[in-house]
């Protein structure tokens, strides 16, 4: 029997949330551990995160990769970080206004 797309959708959120759980309980620290990812561009945290390839992605977009391999929707992670440029330069934009932001008023 072929699972539905909502099916499948909710068994990659349930796998996506207990890899933060296993990464939380391996190693409690890791919750003060940030990076940005490489495919959103958001400073998240570091458990639940996955390395793929050359790039290393926040649980949430652990999820879109997952959820997208397993409806098929792409093969490979390039195709997720070409989509999500647009995301990426969004959040690059909002972190220079709020450095421009912050500058401004400590001169003040």
């Amino acid at each position: 029997m072929t699972k539905s797309k909502e099916e499948i959708i909710e068994e990659m959120q349930q796998v996506v949330n207990q890899m933060v759980i296993d990464d939380l309980e391996e190693n409690p620290d890791i919750a003060n551990e940030y990076f940005e990812c490489d495919c959103c561009g958001k400073n998240k945290c570091l458990a639940g995160s996955i390395q793929y390839n050359d790039y290393r992605l926040c649980n949430d977009c652990v999820l879109l990769a997952e959820t997208g391999f397993a409806l098929g929707k792409f093969t490979d992670i390039q195709s997720l970080i070409d989509a999500m440029e647009d995301t990426r330069l969004e959040e690059l934009c909002q972190f220079i206004k709020d450095e421009e932001t912050r500058k401004n008023s400590m001169n003040n």
